[in-house]
C-alpha cells in the first residue's frame, strides 16, 4: 500500500495533545557506494552503471516538495546527507540539493549541515567545493588507519589516504567527525588504541567509536570473520573511553565523543526524540502533529524510488505510532545519552505524563540501572553497560 501523506486532520487521532511540536531535522539519503562493505547493513548499493546523479537530485527535490504539507511552517535546525557515500556525488549536485532545501524550507540561520564522505582520494579532492556548496560539517568514514584491518573490512581506502583526507578536511571545515570501529577481525586491544591515537593526532571536534557487530543480511553475518571475544571488546571500549576522557572529549552518547559544544546536533535531535523528515531511497521519517506521531519509510530500491517519485508516491509505508508504543520509543533513544534527559522532556516529546511509566522507572532504579531526581533521569554506568536490559523494562510493560 502506498501512503504518501498522513494528514493530521484526516488520520485517526491518537488522543495526544502537543502544546509545542519537537525540533525538526532533515535527513537526505544518497544510497550509492563504490563497494558494499562486508559489515554494512545500511541501504547502500554498489555503483554498477552510470550514477544517475541528475535524475536522483531531481527526485529528492520533488520528494521534498511533496512532503511540505506535513511540515509546513516548521523551522529545520539540522540537515544530514548520508548514505551510501554521498561524496560520490559532484559538488554541483550537493549545492543544488542544499539550495533547494534553503528555498523550500525555513532553515535555521545557524543550521548544522553534515555530509558523510569517503576518505578516498577522488572524494577528498572535492572537500573545498562541498564547503562552498553549503556543507559546514564533514563526517569521514575512517573506521581504521591500519591497512590490514581496512582490507579485512573491505574498505577501498588505505591508512595513508585516510590521514590525507583528514588533513584536507581540517584545512576546510571547522567541524569534522571521524568514524572509528574497534573489535575488528583479529584486532588486538593495542591496535585499537593505536587507531584512536592516530585519530587524536588530528584533534577532531567529534569522534564516533563503534564496536563492530555482525548485522543480519551482511556478508560478515553469513561468513563470520575471526573477531575478538566479548571480554577483549569490553577492554577496548574501556580503553577508548579512558583515553578520550584524558583528551577533553565528552562521552555524551553510547558511541559518541565530542569536544565541548561540538556534539552532533542532528544526532542529538534523534536521541532527544525530536522530529525528522527523511527523503531519498529507504529514508525514514518521524513526524509529530498536534494530536499524533507518524512514521514513514520511502521506497528502498533506488530505481523503484525514482519511479515512485515520478508517480507522486515516494512513501512505501506510513503509520501512526500507537500511544502505548511511545514510552519505549522515547526511552530507546533518550537512554543512549550518558547524561540522561530532563524529566520534562518525556512529556514534551510524547504528550504523555511521566506518571504513566512510574512503575517502570521505579523498577529500573531499584535494579541500579538509572538514577533520578525531580529534574533528570540518568542511566547509571551499569545501565549504560546493560542498555538492552534497561530498555527491556519499558518494552515488556508496554506489551
Amino acid at each position: 500500500m502506498n501512503v504518501n501523506v498522513l494528514h493530521p486532520l484526516t488520520s485517526k487521532t491518537q488522543g495526544l495533545s502537543f502544546k509545542v511540536l519537537p525540533p525538526l531535522s532533515l535527513y537526505i539519503h544518497i544510497p550509492w557506494c563504490v563497494r558494499k562493505c562486508a559489515y554494512c547493513d545500511f541501504n547502500s548499493h554498489e555503483v554498477r552503471e552510470t550514477l544517475p546523479e541528475q535524475e536522483y537530485v531531481a527526485a529528492l527535490i520533488r520528494d521534498l516538495e511533496m512532503a511540505l504539507p506535513q511540515i509546513w511552517g516548521r523551522k529545520v535546525y539540522t540537515v544530514f546527507i548520508g548514505g551510501g557515500t554521498p561524496s560520490l556525488f559532484s559538488a554541483q549536485a550537493i549545492e543544488k540539493i542544499i539550495s533547494a532545501v534553503r528555498m523550500l524550507l525555513p532553515l535555521d540561520y545557524d543550521a548544522e549541515i553534515t555530509l558523510e564522505a569517503n576518505p578516498g582520494t577522488l572524494e577528498a579532492d572535492k572537500f573545498a567545493r562541498f564547503y562552498e556548496a553549503g556543507v559546514n560539517r564533514l563526517s569521514l568514514g575512517i573506521q581504521s588507519f591500519n591497512d590490514v584491518h581496512l582490507k579485512a573490512l573491505g574498505r577501498i581506502h588505505d591508512g595513508s589516504q585516510a590521514r590525507r583526507a583528514v588533513e584536507m578536511a581540517q584545512k576546510i571545515f571547522g567541524n569534522i567527525n571521524l568514524d572509528l570501529m574497534y573489535g575488528l577481525p583479529l584486532q588486538t586491544t593495542a591496535e585499537a588504541v593505536q587507531d584512536l591515537h592516530a585519530a587524536l593526532e588530528f584533534a577532531p571536534q567529534h569522534l564516533s567509536c563503534y564496536n563492530l557487530t555482525l548485522e543480519p543480511n551482511t556478508l560478515f553475518h553469513r561468513y563470520p570473520p575471526p573477531l575478538p571475544d566479548s571480554d577483549v571488546c569490553a577492554s577496548m571500549q574501556l580503553d577508548v573511553e579512558r583515553v578520550l576522557a584524558t583528551q577533553n572529549y565528552q562521552h555524551y552518547e553510547t558511541s559518541a565523543f565530542a569536544r565541548p559544544k561540538k556534539q552532533a546536533r542532528h544526532n542529538l535531535n534523534y536521541w532527544q526524540f525530536g522530529d525528522y523528515l527523511g527523503i531519498g531511497a529507504g529514508a525514514h521519517s518521524k513526524l509529530s502533529f498536534p494530536d499524533r506521531v507518524i512514521r514513514q519509510v520511502r521506497h528502498k530500491q533506488p530505481r523503484t524510488y525514482l519511479e515512485q517519485v515520478a508517480h507522486g508516491l515516494p512513501v512505501q509505508e506510513g503509520h501512526a505510532v500507537r500511544r502505548e508504543e511511545l514510552p519505549f520509543e522515547f526511552m530507546m533513544n533518550a537512554l543512549r545519552l550518558n547524561q540522561g534527559f530532563a524529566s520534562t522532556l518525556f512529556s514534551e516529546r510524547t504528550s504523555l505524563s511521566l506518571l504513566l511509566i512510574g512503575g517502570e522507572l521505579a523498577q529500573a532504579e531499584q535494579r541500579g540501572l538509572i538514577e533520578r531526581d525531580l529534574q533528570r533521569i540518568v542511566p547509571t554506568e551499569l545501565g549504560r553497560n546493560f542498555l538492552n536490559d534497561l530498555l527491556q523494562i519499558f518494552l515488556r510493560e508496554q506489551r
